[in-house]
């Protein structure tokens, strides 16, 4: 009779020498890079490629500054409601937008809701965001 400890042993190598199929656990299909959209998701996408596209070509009046007004508020209403309901979700992508562009946006919606950089800093204290 073998101790339990090389019982234990032998019943791992047997389990390893099974066929894959057998051992391995089923697992969900892995995400898409890129999953199809529709809807406004599909739309917002178009846009975007729109507008940066624009961007590149040196096209900057694509929109009327009262469209792109109403699109950053949307998106940022969208945005906060998010993250709100518990999302984990960081407003862009990591490296997606240059420093310059975070620092301008921000700037620019800072004055428009008529506060300082030290009320943002007093807030994310206030709730950690």
């Amino acid at each position: 009779m073998s101790s339990p400890r090389r019982a234990a042993k032998a019943n791992a190598k047997a389990s390893t020498k099974m066929a894959p199929a057998a051992v391995a656990p089923s697992r969900p299909a892995a995400k898409p890079k890129f999953e199809v959209v529709d809807g406004a998701s599909a739309e917002a996408t178009r846009l975007a490629a729109v507008l940066e596209r624009g961007v590149i070509d040196g096209k900057l009046d694509l929109l009327t500054a009262d469209a792109l007004q109403r699109l950053i508020a949307a998106a940022c209403r969208v945005y906060t409601a998010r993250v709100e309901a518990g999302e984990q979700l960081m407003p862009v992508p990591k490296n997606c937008i240059s420093a310059t562009d975070v620092m301008v946006t921000a700037s620019g919606l800072l004055r428009a809701a008529d506060l300082a950089v030290f009320e943002l800093g007093m807030w994310q204290s206030w709730t950690g965001r």
